[in-house]
């Protein structure tokens, strides 16, 4: 079946794409989810508007999530927290508190779900961690823990 994307689905297509799916998928999980539309000849003509509107969209946040990368690449971000004598820390340090620690320190305002740990930091002393901040711009940050 002949679908129009109106949202971008992992693995399928960006919004605005004319894709070929299984009929099952599109009609059990797509279309009633409204992630799709069946494709007409009306529905494709509106899907190349969509998807020239959906590319605009997507180079502004793109260049804005590059603009981001420029000031928190350059400048690492200092988070106190209580640790113990031996620099463990009471705790974790989380990607909420590194978001309210970005906001804090540059005013840079980033949702926690951008911010990926590989695992909780745990420790005083310096971490890189890796913010996604659009799907094409991915960049290594230096948190400093300290103790409180």
């Amino acid at each position: 079946m002949r679908i129009v994307l109106h949202e971008t689905v992992p693995g399928l297509g960006n919004r605005g794409d004319l894709v070929e799916v299984a009929d099952g998928y599109a009609r059990n999980s797509l279309i009633p989810k409204g992630l799709a539309q069946q494709a007409s000849a009306g529905v494709e003509a509106q899907a190349s508007a969509m998807k020239r509107t959906w590319q605009m969209r997507n180079a502004k946040e793109r260049e804005a999530a590059e603009e981001i990368a420029k000031v928190l690449v350059s400048r690492p971000i200092e988070v106190s927290a209580r640790a113990g004598s031996e620099g463990k820390l009471f705790g974790s340090v989380t990607s909420a508190d590194l978001a309210a620690a970005i906001q804090d320190q540059t005013g840079v305002e980033l949702d926690r779900k951008m911010i990926e740990l590989d695992e909780s930091i745990r420790s005083v002393g310096a971490h890189t961690v890796t913010v996604k901040a659009h799907a094409e711009v991915e960049f290594p940050m230096m948190v400093t823990v300290v103790a409180a």
